[in-house]
């Protein structure tokens, strides 16, 4: 591929169930607990053209998700069909009676009458959220943190299968079987943490965390020197090179806007093999109690 075709990389990717969702979107999780407001995170975001918004049931900012949706649409800057907004069923709410109770608070709480991709948050099931199609109140359904064995025990009992699966990748977990596993499937994956999670808590790093800073790896750095873009840009663009949907998430406006600006430069060969060659099967979301799980680490 050339350097032109490359530069012209899709804006949205299409679903095994024909919807489109863009390939990139704005990252939310732990954003109630920064000092900036989700509400004015998201208003950013819309304003510097985001149209792709993820969060979750658990990560208890929807109600300000909503509020920022609502307040732009008022504004005439967007209209719903504008936005694919994305949430998660939590592991509290897996009985099939309780799936609609967890969608409906979301939807309550967004200001929403329908989600764009509802996702399984973690590898328990499908079952129940194929009804919700139907129902209108989702237009796909997806599973998050799925390992290739989930999946292929999830695709031999599934009616409809998962339009998305949303997991941690970064050139220090490249996850190329993954990639390939879902391609072949036609499963569409969605990047979270591409920066391996810098911004995470303390209390959610494990011991060997800090050591892995990969906006700051001399790699990236020299690669991003090179286009004179920044590290983050470099990270997403080699996501959104490869097909997958990236959702980076920040508080701050100014990287906000920088996040957008993916879209005029491209990653030679050379540039996506040093890249992952990085790979060192690090992950920076790892769930420590649930290590006697015979599926740790899931992803």
């Amino acid at each position: 591929m050339n350097s032109t075709e490359d530069k012209q990389v899709a804006r949205t990717i299409e679903l095994n169930d024909g919807t489109r969702m863009p390939v990139l979107g704005l990252g939310t999780w732990k954003s109630h607990l920064l000092r900036t407001s989700t509400q004015g995170a998201v208003e950013t975001a819309i304003a510097a053209g985001y149209r792709h918004i993820d969060t979750a049931y658990s990560y208890s900012n929807e109600v300000d998700i909503g509020k920022a949706l609502c307040s732009k649409m008022q504004q005439g800057i967007i209209r719903r069909q504008d936005m694919f907004i994305v949430s998660k069923l939590w592991g509290t709410h897996h009985a099939p009676e309780d799936i609609p109770i967890c969608l409906n608070k979301s939807l309550s709480d967004l200001q929403l009458d329908y989600l764009d991709l509802y996702l399984v948050h973690f590898p328990v099931g499908l079952k129940g959220m194929e009804a919700l199609q139907a129902s209108g109140k989702v237009k796909s359904i997806g599973v998050s943190n799925f390992s290739i064995l989930q999946l292929e025990r999830l695709l031999a009992l599934c009616r409809v299968p998962p339009a998305v699966n949303q997991v941690e990748l970064h050139p220090y977990l490249v996850q190329t079987d993954m990639i390939e596993f879902c391609k072949s499937k036609n499963i569409a994956l969605t990047a979270h943490s591409p920066f391996g999670s810098p911004g995470r808590p303390p209390e959610l790093f494990r011991g060997d965390t800090d050591p892995h800073k990969l906006l700051e790896d001399p790699v990236v750095a020299d690669i991003a020197k090179k286009h004179r873009h920044s590290p983050a840009q470099v990270l997403l663009r080699y996501h959104v090179q490869q097909g997958i949907s990236v959702i980076p998430k920040s508080d701050k406006p100014h990287h906000i806007l920088e996040n957008t600006k993916i879209f005029d430069f491209s990653l030679t060969e050379e540039d996506m093999r040093a890249l992952r060659g990085l790979d060192r099967g690090w992950r920076a979301d790892m769930i420590e109690e649930l290590k006697s799980h015979p599926y740790y680490p899931f992803v």
